[in-house]
C-alpha cells in the first residue's frame, strides 16, 4: 500500500466509484466487493484497467447473477452511480438470465430501488429533519459510523471541499424535494424495466417484487412534497404495469386476489410495511401512513378478516396521534375495519372494546371533521358491542349507546359553534333510532336540546335545524307514550319555528325553507296521533284566524291528517 496506513474513504472515493460504474463492464463489478473495505486510490486505479473500449454502460458479456447482486449492494450503499449501470444491465439481460438470479436477489433489487427513492426521513415526532442528518437517522438497516459503515474518522457533510451534492447521498439524508423527485423518477423507470423483463419470461413475477413495486408506486403516484409531475407519471405507469403483471384487472383484485384464490398480495404489502408502522418508526417515513391507508381502504369483506391482526394496531396508532389529520385518517381506517370484519372477530380478545375506548376519547374533541368521523364510526361499532354484550349475558342497562348519547347531549346543550352543532344534529337521529324505546332514559335532556336547536338558525342550509326536526320525529315514533305530557312545550316550539321560517327573509334558499316547513308539519302530525287529536283541537282556532296562506296550508295538512 502507499503510505503508512489506510486513508479515510471520503466523498472523493464515491465520485471515482460513480465514474467507474458508468464506464466499466460487468467484469469490474465482481471486483467492487473489495470496496467495502477501506479503499486506497491505487486500488481504484487498478480497477479502471478493467474498462472496456465500448460506450458507457454497454454490456458485452452475458449477465451473471453476481453482477445483479453487486449492483444491488452498490445501490443500497452508494446510490446514484449504480443506476446507469443497472439500467444497462436490465436492458441487455434476457428474462431467463434475470430469473437465474433467484427470487431473493430480485426482491433485494426491488427493495434497494424503493429505498433509494424513499422520501426524506423525518424525526420520530414527525418534525422535519435539520439541515444535516443526525447520527442514526438513516434508513432502517443502515449501520452507523463505527459499526461497519465506514472507517472511523469519516468526514461528515460539509467537512471538506469534496462533499456530496444534495440528492447524491444515500436515502434518508435531508434531500431537497427536486432531488427526491428525480430519484423517484429514475428508480421508477428501473422498476418498470425490471417488470417488463420479468413478464417476458412468461412466469409469475415474484411476490416480493410486486409488493415492493406497489409500495413504491403508491408512495409517489399522488402530489406530495417529494414528487413531481414526471415522477407521478412514472409511478402511475408502474402501478398499472404491476397490476397487469399479476394478471389482475384492478388494484382491488391485485390486493385481495382473484375469486377463489386463498390469498392476494395485501399480506405481502403489510409484511413489508410492518417495520415502518411501529410506534417508534411510523412518523419517520411520511409516506407509510398514506400507503397503509390507501391499500387498506381497497380491501373489503371477506378478504380483510385474515389480516385483522396486522391492520388494527397501525389504525389505532394513527388515531391516537396528536395531529388532527392523522387522527381523522386513523378513525377512517378503524371505520373501514369495523365495516368489513365480522362482529365475532371484532369481539374476540376484546378488540371491539379497545376500538370503542379509542373512539370515545375523541368525543371530547373540538374539531368538526374528527368528530364527524368518530360519530359515524361509533354508529357502526355500537351494534357490534351490543350483540357482544348480549352473548356474554349482559343486559341493555350497560349498553354503550346510553354512554355515548349522554355525553353527546351534554356537549350539545352548551355548544355554540355552528360547525359542531351541525355535526351533532346530523348524527343524533341515528343514535335515537339505535336506542329505540330506551330513549325515554334521556328525554329530559333531549327535550332541552331540541328546543334550543329549533330556536337558533345556523345559516342558509339550516343543517342543524333540519337534523333536529328529524331527531324529534324519531323521538316521537319511539317514545310516543311519553309525548302527551310534553305536548304544550313541543307545540309551542314548532309553531314558533313555522312562524320564523315564514317571516324571516334571509339568505335561506327556498328549497331549504320548504324542507323546514315540511319537517315541522310532520312533527305536528305525529304529535297529533300520539295525543288522540288534541293538536287539531288546539290548532282549529289558529287556522281560522291565520291570514298567511303558507301557514294556513301547513295547519290544514295537520288537520286533514288521519
Amino acid at each position: 500500500m502507499d503510505g503508512g496506513g489506510s486513508p479515510e474513504r471520503g466523498p472523493g472515493a464515491l465520485r471515482d466509484l460513480t465514474a467507474l460504474l458508468q464506464a466499466a463492464g460487468p467484469g469490474a463489478l465482481r471486483e467492487l466487493s473489495a470496496l467495502r473495505e477501506p479503499v486506497e486510490p491505487g486500488e481504484l486505479r487498478d480497477l479502471t484497467a478493467l474498462r472496456e473500449p465500448a460506450e458507457p454502460g454497454a454490456l458485452r458479456e452475458p449477465v451473471e447473477p453476481g453482477a445483479l447482486r453487486d449492483l444491488t449492494a452498490l445501490l443500497q450503499a452508494a446510490g446514484p452511480g449504480a443506476l446507469p449501470e443497472l439500467t444497462a444491465l436490465l436492458q441487455a439481460a434476457e428474462p431467463g438470465e434475470l430469473r437465474s438470479a433467484g427470487p431473493a436477489a430480485l426482491a433485494g433489487l426491488a427493495a434497494a430501488l424503493r429505498g433509494f427513492a424513499a422520501p426524506p426521513r423525518r424525526e420520530q415526532d414527525g418534525a422535519e429533519p435539520p439541515g444535516r442528518q443526525r447520527d442514526g437517522a438513516g434508513p432502517p438497516g443502515r449501520q452507523r459510523d463505527g459499526d461497519g459503515a465506514g472507517p472511523p474518522g469519516r468526514q461528515r457533510d460539509g467537512a471538506g471541499p469534496g462533499r456530496q451534492r444534495d440528492g447524491d447521498g444515500p436515502p434518508g439524508r435531508h434531500t431537497p424535494p427536486a432531488a427526491a423527485a428525480e430519484r423517484a423518477e429514475r428508480a421508477g423507470a428501473a422498476l418498470l424495466l425490471l417488470l417488463r423483463k420479468l413478464e417476458g419470461a412468461r412466469q409469475p413475477v415474484p411476490l416480493p417484487v410486486l409488493a415492493h413495486a406497489f409500495i413504491f408506486a403508491v408512495t409517489h403516484k399522488d402530489e406530495r412534497p417529494w414528487t413531481s409531475a414526471r415522477s407521478r407519471a412514472v409511478a402511475q405507469e408502474l402501478l398499472e404495469r404491476l397490476v397487469r403483471a399479476a394478471g389482475c384487472g384492478s388494484v382491488e383484485e391485485f390486493l385481495r386476489g382473484k375469486e377463489g384464490d386463498e390469498e392476494g398480495r395485501f399480506g405481502a404489502v403489510m409484511g413489508l410495511l410492518k417495520q415502518e408502522l411501529t410506534k417508534d418508526t411510523w412518523k419517520c417515513n411520511p409516506a407509510s401512513k398514506d400507503v397503509f391507508s390507501w391499500a387498506l381502504l381497497r380491501v373489503s369483506r371477506p378478504w380483510l378478516c385474515p389480516h385483522l391482526e396486522r391492520v388494527l394496531p397501525p389504525a389505532l396508532l394513527l388515531s391516537d396521534d396528536f395531529q388532527e389529520e392523522n387522527k381523522v385518517l386513523g378513525v377512517r381506517c378503524l371505520h373501514h375495519i369495523v365495516l368489513n370484519v365480522p362482529g365475532a372477530d371484532l369481539c374476540q380478545f376484546n378488540r371491539a372494546q379497545v376500538v370503542f375506548h379509542a373512539l370515545y376519547n375523541h368525543l371530547y374533541s373540538r374539531e368538526a371533521p374528527l368528530l364527524q368521523a368518530v360519530l359515524l364510526c361509533l354508529l357502526d361499532l355500537l351494534p357490534v358491542l351490543e350483540r357482544c354484550q348480549r352473548r356474554q349475558g349482559h343486559g341493555r342497562a350497560t349498553s354503550p349507546w346510553d354512554q355515548v348519547l349522554q355525553l353527546l347531549l351534554t356537549h350539545m346543550e352548551a355548544e355554540h359553534r355552528l360547525a359542531l352543532r351541525r355535526v351533532y344534529a346530523g348524527t343524533l337521529p341515528a343514535f335515537v333510532t339505535g336506542l329505540g324505546i330506551l330513549i325515554v332514559r334521556h328525554l329530559k335532556r333531549l327535550e332541552r336540546v331540541i328546543l334550543g336547536y329549533l330556536e337558533v338558525s345556523d345559516g342558509p342550509e339550516e343543517e342543524a335545524r333540519l337534523g333536529i326536526l328529524q331527531t324529534l320525529q324519531c323521538t316521537i315514533e319511539h317514545a310516543w307514550p311519553r309525548m302527551p305530557c310534553r305536548l304544550p312545550v313541543l307545540l309551542k316550539a314548532l309553531l314558533r319555528l313555522l312562524w320564523d321560517v315564514h317571516t324571516e327573509r334571509g339568505p335561506t334558499p327556498e328549497p331549504v325553507r320548504a324542507a323546514l316547513l315540511h319537517g315541522a308539519t310532520q312533527c305536528l302530525i305525529l304529535l297529533d296521533h300520539c295525543c288522540q287529536g288534541r293538536v287539531k283541537v288546539l290548532l282549529a282556532g289558529l287556522h281560522s284566524s291565520c291570514e298567511e296562506n303558507r301557514l294556513r296550508e301547513c295547519l290544514r295538512k295537520v288537520q286533514e291528517s288521519t
